[in-house]
């Protein structure tokens, strides 16, 4: 897809998907919910994500299949390995070839010092894997909660289901720690309470209560036009159905995106987002230790606003989708710029020389909604052909081309 932005003032209204963190979360809930007995009412959850992740998940939880494909969604297989487990579903899940290079054991191993028989099919630690048999033996687990919150996520949403409950004792600096939080107030939101004292989590076995929710929309979604609003001459966009109040980790992108001119002010039924500041402080830094998703998104304006830029927290990047970090390097050396991995494991973007003739460069997606998106916005400055950009961005928000040509 060849994609150039011709706006230069922008006021638009913009969709954003539905939250695919909330959903996911809010599916699995509902799942344990049915199989602990408690009646579910189609009309109870709104607002559900359209992304193919989401609609993978909801699929696949429904499926009496022995053999279930993820396809290529990460929080999926951590989810559906949980909830197999529990429910004591003899399950073997697999997914795309990247998905099998993806680490499982931290969870595979957790379920397994509770009881679980897992077996590796291929590559120990990795999918695709046989759950066979679960009788909880213990309640008591230490899980490493520096690599994934996700597989803690699963772990405390099937807590309420195990006969006797869960303590949870977290080993290392907790990584994405809001998406910890979102997991906790959405199950106490249905009813389960937990106690979270330092590194331990507490959850007795407990019924869920399922009533009303409506998903947020996506502040990981947001990040993009918050990048179209930076690189614009003048815009102000309305995204809806953002909160104050949310539970996602990335609505940190409101405070980071102060740095490069970008206000927001809430409203009733969104946020307003307005370019307030041209100039950028060179040589800026983040950790994205809570919100690695927004990394993309940042070192990709970062080169369209020609500044060094140091990214910290960012090691679990390199087993997302793709390997994010490598990614990155290679794309924007396309601009002129170098992004190397430095002695403390945090990655520093600089510019190292002039490129000519920057339009009609390909931007390579690795198969990476997040790649495709993050630079995007950079066509309000060049011609760029995307690579698969139909195709990828189906995984968390397939409107989004349709969303960008309101800027054409």
């Amino acid at each position: 897809m060849y994609l150039s932005i011709s706006k230069k003032n922008i006021k638009e209204t913009i969709e954003l998907p539905a939250s695919k963190s909330e959903s996911n979360r809010t599916l699995l809930i509902e799942a344990l919910a049915q199989f602990q007995g408690v009646e579910v009412q189609n009309t109870q959850l709104s607002n559900i994500s359209e992304a193919r992740d989401t609609q993978t998940l909801q699929r696949l939880l429904a499926s009496k299949d022995k053999t279930l494909d993820v396809l290529d969604a990460g929080t999926t297989m951590r989810f559906l390995t949980a909830f197999c487990t529990v429910t004591n579903r003899e399950t073997i899940l697999t997914g795309t070839p990247r998905m099998k290079e993806r680490p499982i054991h931290i969870l595979v191993e957790a379920l397994m010092d509770l009881g679980a028989e897992i077996e590796y099919l291929e590559k120990r630690g990795f999918p695709p894997i046989h759950i066979k048999h679960f009788k909880q033996t213990k309640k008591q687990i230490e899980v490493e909660s520096n690599i994934s919150s996700q597989y803690i996520s699963a772990l405390l949403m099937i807590a309420p289901v195990l006969e006797q409950g869960l303590e949870i004792t977290l080993k290392n600096a907790v990584a994405s720690k809001p998406y910890i939080e979102m997991t906790l107030a959405l199950m106490s939101h249905f009813g389960i309470h937990h106690i979270w004292n330092n590194h331990e989590i507490h959850i007795e076995p407990q019924k869920y209560q399922l009533q009303a929710y409506t998903i947020e929309a996506d502040w990981s979604a947001a990040s993009y036009w918050y990048s179209v609003v930076a690189i614009s001459e003048k815009a102000t966009i309305f995204l809806p159905h953002l909160k104050e109040t949310s539970l996602q980790g990335d609505k940190a992108i409101v405070e980071i995106m102060k740095n490069f001119g970008v206000e927001t002010k809430f409203e009733k039924d969104g946020i307003l987002i307005t370019k307030t500041e041209n100039s950028v402080e060179n040589n800026q830094s983040y950790d994205f230790t809570h919100c690695p998703d927004l990394a993309q998104t940042i070192v990709a304006l970062c080169v369209a606003k020609n500044i060094s830029f140091l990214a910290k927290g960012v090691e679990s990047l390199k087993i997302k989708e793709t390997n994010r970090l490598l990614a990155l390097k290679n794309e924007v050396a396309k601009f002129g710029f170098d992004f190397q991995e430095q002695t403390d494991g945090s990655w520093l973007l600089r510019k190292v020389k002039e490129v000519q003739n920057i339009d009609n460069t390909q931007i390579n997606t690795y198969e990476d909604h997040r790649m495709a998106m993050a630079f995007a916005p950079l066509a309000m400055l060049y011609l760029l052909e995307i690579e698969q950009a139909d195709e990828v961005v189906k995984k968390s928000y397939p409107h989004f081309w349709k969303e960008i040509q309101k800027l054409s």
